[in-house]
């Protein structure tokens, strides 16, 4: 069961979070910023992941510390959850369109994190979220899965659709690398023989 349950507690955070990698896309989310909230829900959703995420952070300061501590307790779930990576296609890439806007995602789950950002959002501000602390998400993500990952934001003049397009390419790319290849099974995805 490719499953995992972390906790992380700091004196700025409070974050529990539950993964089912081979789930269906259902998810429990309640970090305080509702417009993560709807992002965290698109990876899950196109991810056919299970995700519960109960997150308390010093949102009267700002988002920030709530939203990257969320990326990296992710990362340790999702580095947790699978495990030696035997049989797994390990590659994955995704593009999604969103009316105007248009994004790239290749990630390589390759032990090693690294991760290259391209997007330049239209606006600082998704409503009251402030648009940087997107790539703060998913650089504490990288550096606790462990995974090579590239975003590219190909096009987009909306920022919200911007954004969406990354969360759900992420999604659909996550789900294509961690799918179980039957001519594989049992054996890692490297030449080195491990990952």
């Amino acid at each position: 069961m490719r499953r995992a349950q972390v906790t992380r507690n700091t004196l700025e955070t409070q974050i529990g979070i539950g993964l089912n990698l081979d789930g269906t896309g259902k998810s429990t989310l309640e970090t305080g910023v509702p417009f993560f909230d709807h992002m965290l829900d698109q990876i899950a959703r196109h991810g056919m992941i299970d995700l519960e995420i109960l997150a308390k952070g010093d949102l009267h300061i700002d988002a920030h510390h709530t939203i990257e501590d969320i990326g990296i307790t992710l990362g340790q779930a999702f580095a947790q959850a699978i495990g030696d990576k035997k049989g797994i296609c390990r590659y994955g890439h995704a593009y999604v369109p969103l009316d105007e806007a248009l994004t790239r995602v290749v990630l390589d789950l390759s032990g090693r994190p690294g991760l290259v950002f391209n997007v330049d959002f239209s606006r600082a501000r998704i409503g009251d979220f402030d648009a940087d602390l997107v790539h703060e998400f998913f650089q504490g993500f990288i550096n606790h899965a462990l995974v090579t990952l590239h975003i590219d934001n190909l096009s987009g003049r909306n920022a919200h659709h911007q954004a969406e397009t990354i969360f759900k390419a992420f999604g659909r790319a996550l789900r294509m690398a961690i799918t179980l290849d039957p001519a594989a099974s049992g054996i890692v995805p490297s030449t080195k023989g491990t990952l």
